[in-house]
């Protein structure tokens, strides 16, 4: 049987306003439409069509809650996923998920707290992990996934700082590493405020300056469109630290718990467990409220390049899915071979205070 679905797409206000009606063939109606939900998730089930087809269920959810053996065959008390179509038009916040233990403590902690479940200051609205993946529908779709060797974000700085001086206490701290760097972002001391002031306008004038030529590393524009957005937010100095990355149409990545992530541009697919856990660091609107809870976020150096994979070959080709790493240069003979390779973060896992924020 196939049961048809629908739902009404959330209107985030990072979200594009046309990408998933044009997707979907609906009016465009000037309002953002950020993700739409297909699952059955408590916070955004899918509603059925024909709701007569399933005892008149009017949700998946209800559907399943109804006749569990029905709607997912034996042994099973849930929908193991959730899909979702997104569609940014401005960047969302940085954010990570919970591990399966952390999630668990977490929501234990704030049901007994007594938080609701649509406090803006809650941080688990479920017991699960997230670990997801987005596959690339438009175009390009782009994003930040995952710290960058030190040394590779050190020369990017040494680069924009121009002999300025400017960017000296981000240097120093970068010495350091990156959980000194990121913690002293975190608290935006009166120097951090400074650098992060120093490095928009830095960024701003070099992308200036290559005009035309477009000779300007994708992490310094970036750092450069969020500053033109969110000028005094940490993130813009946090971009210059991680992977950028730029998915071609039908190329996914991976993303495992606890890794860094922003997405920045694009349609998109994520397909991720049932989880609404997410815990972020800014920027956008939805995450200017602290919250207070620890989110695990790898504050660990990704070598290479960035967790990507391409589209599978056409006659089933597999999905190589253990942990192997995307080498430098890779893209081209993935295209020429059809065969997918994956890269998963690796580096231990600390403690981290991150924003709060919706999505």
């Amino acid at each position: 049987m196939f049961l048809g679905i629908t739902n009404t797409p959330r209107d985030y206000a990072w979200g594009s306003v046309s990408a998933i009606p044009e997707l979907l063939g609906r009016t465009v109606t000037g309002v953002p439409q950020a993700e739409l939900w297909l699952g059955a998730h408590a916070g955004s089930p899918s509603v059925v069509v024909n709701p007569a087809m399933v005892g008149g269920a009017d949700t998946v959810l209800d559907w399943i809650t109804a006749e569990p053996e029905t709607a997912l065959g034996t042994d099973r008390s849930g929908l193991p996923f959730l899909l979702k179509v997104l569609a940014a038009a401005a960047p969302l916040s940085l954010q990570a998920h919970p591990t399966p233990e952390q999630a668990r403590e977490g929501f234990d902690r704030e049901e007994a707290a007594g938080v609701p479940l649509d406090d803006p200051a809650r941080n688990y609205k479920d017991p699960f992990p997230k670990p997801e993946l987005v596959v690339a529908l438009s175009e390009r779709f782009e994003a930040l996934s995952g710290f960058r060797p030190v040394a590779d974000a050190l020369a990017e700085v040494e680069v924009l700082d121009a002999g300025s001086g400017r960017l000296g206490p981000l240097v120093v701290h970068l010495q350091h590493g990156l959980e000194d760097t990121v913690r002293w972002l975190e608290e935006t001391d009166d120097s951090a405020r400074a650098v992060i002031g120093a490095v928009g306008h830095l960024a701003t004038e070099a992308v200036a300056a290559a005009g035309a030529d477009g000779r300007v590393t994708p992490n310094t524009a970036t750092a450069a469109d969020l500053a033109r957005a969110y000028p005094e937010d940490p993130g813009v100095v946090v971009s210059l630290l991680m992977h950028r990355v730029t998915l071609a149409r039908g190329e996914a990545m991976y993303l495992p718990a606890g890794n860094i992530h922003a997405y920045l541009d694009g349609l998109g697919i994520e397909l991720m467990a049932p989880s609404d856990n997410v815990l972020r660091g800014g920027p956008d609107a939805e995450a200017r409220r602290r919250a207070g809870a620890p989110a695990r976020a790898r504050l660990h150096p990704t070598p290479g390049t960035a967790p990507r994979a391409g589209a599978p070959r056409a006659r089933g080709g597999p999905v190589r899915a253990g942990g192997r790493r995307l080498r430098t240069g890779a893209r081209d003979e993935r295209r020429a071979t059809g065969r997918c390779r994956w890269h998963r973060a690796p580096g231990r896992a600390v403690d981290r205070d991150l924003h709060r924020g919706g999505s």
